[in-house]
């Protein structure tokens, strides 16, 4: 009998080994899970249980792509039994999870990582929103974006979970960034990541469109997952 009961021990002590935290990945506005997937597979090296949803982002307004995009994140996880549950999210997939958690808990909530998000909104979309074929490329979603009455960022209120921000300060689209505050991404200006309540925030020389893929992003990412705050630049 009594190995049985060391059996049954040992089985619960390899499971609790085995056990794994679980990060899930939501892209950003008219992407794929496909610009996600270099860091799904450093996260998936570090260790980590990773979920890289793919969500159709220009289809729908914000208020029905957060729960379908972070419900199937979590479904995923869940399966897995893997907690507790991080969030990486690039863009329009960090508003996605403020918006989610004004009306929703997520049960193992562990530490989320947005990447140049518009947590302010964005003056580009103010700029473009009316102009022709804006709309068709970026569905409902990309006219809730600005930073004027009908923003949804502008609508939520402060974060109180933890959360690292990073902004990226390099554009390739020098046309774009006339419409923003300097220094910018391209697409979102520094400020405009900011949020109230955020934990930790870190600006580094990236592109909006290319920041998911940057080393320095990842490595500080990674940092924030593990430490709750990111690692300091002048100790590199």
């Amino acid at each position: 009998m009594m190995k049985y009961y060391f059996a049954i021990m040992l089985l619960g002590f390899s499971a609790a080994i085995q056990a794994k935290e679980c990060v899930i990945l939501l892209h950003g506005l008219a992407r794929s899970a496909d610009a996600m997937q270099l860091l799904a597979t450093r996260l998936e090296q570090a260790g980590y249980a990773v979920s890289n949803v793919d969500y159709p982002s220009t289809h729908y307004p914000i208020e029905q792509l957060a729960p379908l995009a972070i419900e199937q994140g979590l479904n995923t996880c869940q399966q897995q039994s893997a907690h507790p549950i991080h969030f990486v999210t690039h863009s329009l997939g960090g508003i996605l999870v403020r918006y989610y958690l004004t009306t929703q808990s997520i049960a193992h909530l562990g530490r989320v990582v947005m990447l140049g998000p518009p947590n302010q909104g964005s003056e580009v979309v103010d700029t473009l929103k009316d102009a022709p074929g804006f709309e068709l490329l970026n569905g409902p979603a990309g006219q809730q974006l600005g930073t004027d009455e009908a923003s949804v960022p502008k609508q939520l209120g402060p974060v109180d979970f933890e959360l690292g921000v990073i902004a990226g300060t390099q554009s390739i689209n020098l046309i774009l960034s006339t419409m923003l505050p300097n220094p910018d991404d391209g697409k979102v200006s520094l400020e405009s990541t900011k949020v109230m309540g955020m934990t930790d925030f870190i600006a580094l020389p990236t592109t909006h469109p290319f920041m998911m893929k940057n080393d320095a992003v990842i490595a500080q990412t990674l940092y924030f997952l593990q430490h709750g705050e990111f690692e300091p630049l002048e100790s590199k």
